[in-house]
């Protein structure tokens, strides 16, 4: 009878975390509009709008520099709206920026529209992780986490199938329609029983975790968030101790590292170009059809990656993803080297540069492109990692417009070929990088984690684990308050 009423409390789970991630759909959606929308800006087609490359690039990575914004200012919001109204308000600028893009008659409004969705986007990114984290059973907790990721492809795909076959007005007035939908669904779900706590509503907090859980027996779970939320707030650190503390500086180290090669491998200029790169191959393959093939494929290899990288292991599909990579991304220069650069009739291998990049999105999607956000959220202890999750968003805005503007660089003045070239080079660097600073973290706990980042992992497993054992005897404390102690140490 309780498996019962644990699955029916799973239901709302689901629902609530589907109706959350309607936001990062939209954001997903809103990062990969230039892809279908500015071929037809550059080309005059289906647009009134006449731009040049440099103002298509800039307008590309708005949202990149607007979510710095969003990811500064993003704690201090969810803290005091909450997680409910906050998910809710990012409706708001999402709404706004569609109608600006629908109506837009200069590259300024579009310039502005995109910096106002990456505002929402840097909140977006903070508070639906946060949510769904905190209103999911344990049992559930890996698989709904892992949908935000799978949310955000899934924008990417709905903008390509919809933005490749309408007007640009019409894909913005058709894709705001979803932040209604997010709105009229997401209104009636329960606040985060781990906020009211925080706010002293802890009779309100057990009404929220009754339905979620559907179950009247949730004294437990209170308890745990009460002294969870007491031991954080005793070890609160400060965004210094990310660098001041050792082994939070190895961690920095460690995330920035793999996430500036993931930027620079080219994922995020590819794909705000996906459409623009397809047509400059001359495939048979429409760009249209190529890019939506792309965005699939993506979609699907990033499923299957949530689903196996607790088995597999974190670095060895970080190897494989990112080895396979740069034979992708090597073969597609190599293409359009020949191709641009030399009389070779390439006309019986046109599918080779549709065929690299859906390679490409197949290998990166296997790895590195969720597995640095999953070590994000392992590497660094309760105390700091509001502060690093702010970083890792600044961070990421800026080797992503970085990227993309290498890309839209090397198109315009060196030929596409060097692009892909460069992007291959810093892909082999990155896999050097993986191989001898990335550690693997399956099947540890943060403790162990934090041992190896204070160069304690030359020990065996067991050594380790019983280290851990004393250490807890001698201090009194449990897992979790035990765990946020090593930090200051």
């Amino acid at each position: 009878m309780e498996t019962v009423k644990v699955a029916g409390g799973s239901k709302l789970q689901y629902f609530a975390a589907a109706s959350g991630n309607l936001a990062i759909v939209t954001d997903g959606m809103h990062y990969g509009w230039p892809s279908p929308s500015l071929p037809q800006i550059l080309n005059n087609t289906n647009s009134s709008l006449s731009i040049s490359s440099d103002e298509g690039a800039l307008m590309a990575v708005m949202p990149l520099l607007g979510a710095v914004v969003g990811a500064l200012t993003a704690a201090n919001i969810v803290d005091y709206l909450g997680r409910k109204k906050t998910i809710l308000l990012t409706s708001v600028p999402f709404f706004l920026a569609w109608i600006m893009v629908a109506f837009a008659q200069t590259a300024m409004y579009l310039y502005v529209a995109r910096f106002i969705a990456g505002i929402a986007d840097g909140v977006t990114f903070t508070v639906v992780p946060m949510y769904i984290g905190e209103i999911a059973d344990p049992r559930v907790r890996g698989l709904l986490g892992s949908s935000c990721s799978v949310s955000w492809i899934l924008g990417f795909l709905l903008i390509n199938l919809i933005g490749s076959y309408l007007s640009i007005s019409a894909t913005a007035l058709l894709s705001s329609s979803l932040c209604i939908v997010a709105v009229v669904t997401f209104v009636w779900m329960p606040e985060s029983p781990y906020y009211l706590l925080m706010k002293d509503k802890p009779d309100k907090a057990r009404e929220c975790l009754r339905k979620f859980r559907k179950s009247d027996d949730v004294e437990e779970d209170i308890k745990r968030m009460k002294l969870s939320i007491k031991t954080s707030s005793k070890a609160r650190g400060s965004f210094l101790d990310l660098f001041r503390v050792p082994s939070n500086r190895k961690a920095v180290i460690i995330v920035a590292g793999l996430r500036g090669f993931q930027q620079f491998s080219g994922t995020t200029a590819i794909t705000f170009y996906a459409q623009e790169i397809f047509a400059q191959a001359g495939s048979h393959v429409s760009s249209k059809e190529a890019s939506i093939i792309y965005f699939a494929v993506m979609l699907v290899m990033t499923m299957m990656s949530s689903s196996i990288v607790d088995r597999a292991g974190r670095k060895p599909l970080l190897l494989i993803s990112m080895g396979g990579a740069i034979v992708a991304l090597f073969i597609e220069g190599t293409y359009f080297y020949i191709d641009k650069k030399t009389s070779i009739d390439t006309s019986n291998v046109e599918y080779i540069p549709v065929a690299s990049l859906i390679l490409f999105v197949i290998f990166f999607s296997i790895g590195m492109q969720s597995i640095p956000i999953c070590l994000l959220g392992e590497l660094f202890p309760t105390s700091v990692k509001a502060y690093a999750l702010c970083l890792a968003d600044v961070y990421f805005s800026l080797v992503a417009t970085i990227s993309s503007k290498f890309l839209q660089v090397m198109m315009d003045n060196y030929g596409i070929h060097m692009a892909f070239y460069g992007f291959t080079i810093c892909s082999i660097v990155g896999l050097v990088f993986i191989i001898f600073v990335v550690p693997e973290t399956k099947g540890k706990s943060l403790e162990e984690i934090q041992l190896f980042l204070k160069g304690e992992s030359g020990q065996s497993p067991e050594v380790e684990m019983e280290t851990i054992k004393v250490s807890r005897e001698k201090t009194g404390l449990n897992g979790e308050e035990h765990d946020n102690l090593l930090v200051k140490a």
